[in-house]
């Protein structure tokens, strides 16, 4: 028997990938790839932010006129933070936590996030932040990532770039 290589490996990987991408679309009666997009993610400045996006998380479905509250979205983790369902695969976040001393008080204050609708303003944010791996957050969190890793996010102006001379 000889010892397994990183290609082996790769290769039997790639091989298990491909199988279960073909039952899926077999038994879904779809075509080609089951992860066709970029994957889509950015930088979360604080607890704020944390609990804005998890908000725009939970209320998708109804944006998307699925439901009509989010309890109504059998996949969603509201049904664990504000109702108490059990969900054996979440972990309540340390924020999460922090809403209360007992179970009862955190889903109260967790279902009292959602009595007002997120801004349009937050939601165009958030979008934008994760479609283009922005940073989500204040001014100076921006600020200290775009100093930390030496780049710069947002949109530049349109042209080529100046020259130094």
């Amino acid at each position: 028997m000889t010892p397994a290589t990183s290609e082996g490996i790769s290769q039997v990987m790639q091989s298990v990938g491909r199988a279960y991408v073909s039952t899926i679309n077999r038994l879904y009666k779809r075509t080609g790839t089951l992860w066709e997009a970029h994957h889509k993610a950015c930088l979360i400045d604080s607890e704020v932010y944390f609990m804005t996006c998890q908000r725009y998380i939970e209320l998708n479905p109804i944006r998307a006129n699925m439901v009509r509250h989010p309890s109504e979205y059998a996949w969603s983790s509201y049904q664990a933070n504000a109702m108490g369902k059990n969900i054996a695969c979440l972990t309540p976040p340390p924020i999460y936590q922090a809403l209360g001393d007992t179970p009862e008080t955190r889903q109260y204050r967790y279902r009292e996030l959602f009595n007002t609708a997120l801004p349009t303003e937050e939601i165009h944010s958030i979008r934008n932040c994760t479609n283009h791996n922005y940073p989500l957050g204040s001014d100076k969190f921006k600020a200290d990532i775009e100093a930390n890793l030496n780049v710069r996010f947002g949109h530049l102006a349109p042209g080529h770039p100046i020259k130094n001379k």
